[in-house]
């Protein structure tokens, strides 16, 4: 496939997980790529496979400048942009601590919405927004109040960004993962027989009865960035094998 010949995209957080996955979909698919990530090793890998790379932290406020110096730098314009940077911790209300309410809105909420900002004059006419939500926004899984709120956050946001860009013909819309591979667990902060009993629990409710994988959210993701998916604007997709809907 080159549904992405002589494109080019930005992938934030694109140096692991399903944001690397969908820098490489979107590189073999022809796309010059740029990704950021806090991480210098897996940048360098990232490097090493073909994307260019930039060291930028979504929930930096500077950092967003940083990255419209790249992406003009780099670049010049962009065709897509897969605003994926985000965390999220798992923490009982009564444990919620404002610091904690903060960083993670600051990254999963402040960063895509300044970074959408700075990268809209570089966004071509025709050209796609996506953004990376959750179906945790749907679930009321326990501790995940706050992840769950900036998930809701941006679905919101999706909505109104599209409404706003339609006048330039840029579409934006989010691709909202379900349980993607059990390791998603370990990065929530709970100890292992949490994890087990979690990871247990929604395999149970899961109609294809497994995980996803990384590839799984980039084929979704390179569908709604790529021309096929032209008359589709401030809508979801869910990759979640059936959990929420079913």
């Amino acid at each position: 496939m080159s549904r992405f010949n002589g494109k080019k995209a930005v992938v934030t957080g694109g140096s692991s997980g399903i944001g690397l996955a969908t820098a490489k979909r979107l590189l073999a698919e022809g796309a010059t790529v740029l990704v950021t990530g806090t991480n210098p090793e897996r940048l360098k890998a990232a490097e090493e496979a073909g994307l260019l790379t930039l060291k930028n932290d979504a929930g930096k406020v500077e950092d967003t400048t940083t990255l419209a110096e790249a992406v003009s730098e780099k670049l010049g314009s962009v065709d897509a942009c897969f605003l994926n940077a985000g965390f999220g911790r798992f923490i009982p209300i009564e444990q919620v601590t404002a610091e904690e309410f903060d960083e993670q809105f600051h990254v999963n909420v402040r960063g895509p919405l300044l970074e959408a900002k700075a990268l809209g004059p570089f966004i071509v006419e025709g050209g796609s927004i996506l953004l990376n939500t959750s179906v945790a926004r749907e679930l009321g899984m326990p501790g995940s109040s706050i992840y769950a709120a900036t998930k809701g956050a941006l679905r919101t946001m999706v909505r109104v960004m599209a409404r706003e860009y339609a006048g330039k013909k840029v579409r934006v819309n989010a691709v909202s993962p379900g349980p993607i591979d059990s390791a998603f667990l370990s990065r929530t902060g709970m100890d292992q027989a949490s994890i087990e009993g979690m990871a247990k629990q929604i395999l149970s409710q899961v109609p294809l009865g497994r995980f996803g994988t990384n590839e799984d959210v980039a084929a979704v993701a390179c569908f709604l960035l790529s021309d096929d998916a032209a008359y589709v604007t401030g809508s979801e997709y869910k990759v979640d094998g059936g959990l929420t809907e079913l």
